[in-house]
């Protein structure tokens, strides 16, 4: 499928689109639902420009922030991750590079919470080399996370401390260790349909395995904390295309699915999406358990009509 093709699929009537992004979905997955839930385990003081970042030094959003959590933390927030449902559990640590101490202590982490915990490991580091990988494979991780964010020409209009090439870069190197990848980006920073056309491209050519949605959550002290809200409509279009374009991938909606999407947030997974985050994110709270437990049941009888 060509971007002329793509164009063609934008301008049918909105629910004839949702409706063949959920028959790609269902033809490809049939009704599997992805649940992840992350560990922010290094928050804040990171170098980065990020424009929509809390994390980055450059900003004043007023997070805590602290060092590398120890393995004990990270065992305690994993066997939780298992408790509320996850089946994947991810250490994310803030900053675009680890020290080679702060690696061992998060393949140590890994090796012991493959070895005692019935959950599947992911992590994102930041950029690594390919002998880092193999470290973290070596010690029971199945999937890396390094977001591409969105199209190599508006990249550098969000980050400029580094480049989209070096993002592919570490991509390359993960899945040359042998790893599953998992990279998506963010929607709603002000760029157009055409950035994210380009974006779902680049995903598509890498061949990642799981691709994160982010709908942008304006943060107070970012750049982008005025940014205006993208239209549900636009959100939901963009989902459809990515699941239309990658078929069968998982695509999971991450950060903004309460804030953005609201007592809707069905539609996202009728337009295509099969996988969430659940149990909170970095910096931003995610809804109760509980409510989340509902949703899983309204989207699975969503599914089933």
């Amino acid at each position: 499928m060509d971007k002329r093709e793509i164009l063609k699929l934008l301008d049918l009537p909105f629910k004839e689109l949702i409706s063949l992004a959920d028959r790609a979905r269902r033809d490809s997955l049939g009704d599997s639902l992805e649940l992840c839930s992350i560990m922010n385990a290094k928050c804040g003081l990171c170098s980065e420009d990020c424009k929509f970042c809390a994390q980055s030094s450059r900003h004043h959003t007023g997070i805590n922030t602290y060092p590398l959590k120890n393995k004990e933390e990270m065992l305690a927030a994993a066997r939780r991750a298992r408790d509320i449902g996850a089946e994947r559990f991810d250490i994310v640590t803030s900053g675009d590079r680890l020290s080679k101490e702060e690696l061992k202590t998060i393949a140590e982490a890994i090796f012991e919470i493959t070895t005692s915990l019935n959950i599947k490991m992911c992590a994102s580091l930041g950029s690594l080399e390919e002998e880092d990988f193999l470290l973290l494979k070596g010690a029971g991780l199945s999937r890396y996370h390094h977001n591409l964010e969105t199209s190599p020409g508006y990249f550098p209009k969000i980050v400029t401390t580094h480049t989209f090439e070096e993002r592919v870069e570490t991509i390359r190197a993960a899945k040359k260790a042998g790893l599953q990848v998992c990279s998506g980006g963010i929607v709603g920073m002000g760029e157009t349909m055409d950035d994210r056309i380009e974006l779902v491209f680049w995903l598509k050519e890498l061949d990642v395995d799981s691709i994160p949605l982010n709908i942008l959550v304006p943060i107070k002290g970012t750049p982008l904390e005025k940014q205006e809200q993208l239209s549900v409509k636009d959100a939901l279009k963009t989902i459809a295309l990515f699941r239309i374009i990658l078929k069968d991938k998982i695509i999971k909606i991450a950060a903004g699915r309460e804030s953005f999407f609201g007592d809707t947030q069905v539609s996202a997974f009728k337009a295509g999406a099969n996988g969430m985050l659940i149990g909170g994110y970095l910096t931003i709270k995610g809804q109760e358990v509980e409510r989340d437990r509902r949703l899983i049941e309204e989207i699975k009888k969503a599914w089933s009509d």
